[in-house]
Parts: C-alpha cells; structure tokens; sequence
C-alpha cells in the first residue's frame, strides 16, 4: 500500500514539471502574439501617419500653385484692362482731334481768304481779284490733296456703282456712249483710296 502511493506521488512529482514547461511554453507563445500584434499596429500607424503626410504635401503644393495662378490672372486682367482705357481714351481723342492736321494745313488758306476779302473794296481791278481768287484756290486744292483728298469727275467714263451715283438717266447721242457719264453735276472725293462722297452723275441709256 505504502509502495503504490509513493509511486503515484513519483507520477505526480515528475507531471507537474512538464505542466509547468507546458504552460511556460503558452505563456511564451502568447507573449510573441502580443508583440507581433503590437509591432503591426506599430507599422500600420507609422503607414497612416506616412500617407497623410504625403496628402498634406501635395495639398500644399497644389494650393501654392493655385496662388500663384491667380495672382496672375489678377495681373493679367488688370494689365488688360489698363489697356483697354488706355485704347480708348486714344480713340476719343482720335475722333475729337482727327482732323487736327488738316485743320491746321489749311489755316494758311484761311489766312490768305481773309486778306483777300480786307482787299476787295479797294481794289478796282477785276482781272487781279479773279487772280488772286484763282490763287487761293488752287493752294486750298494742294493742301487738300497732300492730305489725301483726290477728286473724282468721270465724264467719260463707263459707270461704275463704287464711284458714282446716278442721278439721271439720258438718251445716248451714240451707241458707243450707252452706259457711261456724259455729265457730273457734282465731283466726288476720295480721301486715301476711300469714297468719301460719291460723284453725282448723268449716264447715257
């Protein structure tokens, strides 16, 4: 009797040290878990905090760009409207002002006009005055032509829409005559190439 329970506790002795490097050997085993577990969650946050970092960087970047877009589109739209008063203010006083230079090109012809007409009472000559008239007229003329103006008298000529206005309409005194002017009542005027008054006209039929 004595004999058997010594050897259940033999049994029972040499048990308990496997149980306990049983359980060290879980506990161990649980610990590795726990710190896989840990070190993951380490990775992972560091991951996130990597990522969002990356976003605020670009963020950044494209909010910068964006400034920098805008300012000059600001620039620009001011430059343009700059330009926009600048161009016309110089268009009014280009309609204001135009015809400044001819204005004053034919202030010599004015000049001459007025010493004529201070002359004509004392002057009893017909033949100076009808020269002098004819001189002052033909400076007025060569003013008016250096700035441009070229008359237009077409008699004589097929007519042509772009140049002349019909105003009557008469029998042809041949047959080669049909279709052109025989009579300008009034000249027209071109100033640089440009009708500015069409020729009024009489046109064989």
């Amino acid at each position: 009797m004595n004999d058997e329970k010594t050897t259940d506790e033999q049994e029972l002795t040499e048990r308990q040290p496997q149980n306990e490097s049983t359980e060290s050997r879980t506990d161990d085993s649980t610990d590795i878990n726990e710190n896989k577990d840990v070190n993951v969650s380490i990775e992972d946050t560091s991951s996130e905090t990597d990522a969002e970092e990356s976003q605020d960087s670009v963020l950044s970047k494209l909010q910068n760009e964006l400034s920098e877009v805008n300012d000059k589109y600001l620039r620009l739209m001011a430059e343009f409207d700059n330009y926009r008063k600048r161009v016309l203010k110089e268009k009014t006083e280009l309609i204001l002002n135009g015809g400044e230079r001819v204005i004053t090109s034919i202030l010599p012809v004015l000049d001459d006009c007025e010493r004529a007409e201070a002359n004509m009472d004392s002057q009893q000559d017909a033949a100076s005055i009808k020269e002098g008239v004819s001189l002052i007229f033909e400076k007025l003329r060569s003013t008016l032509e250096k700035s441009g103006l070229k008359r237009l008298n077409p008699v004589g000529e097929s007519f042509d829409v772009d140049y002349h206005e019909a105003i009557a309409m008469v029998p042809s005194p041949s047959e080669d005559q049909k279709g052109k002017v025989i009579d300008c009542v009034q000249c027209g005027y071109l100033l640089n190439d440009k009708v500015i008054r069409h020729a009024k006209v009489a046109v064989a039929e």
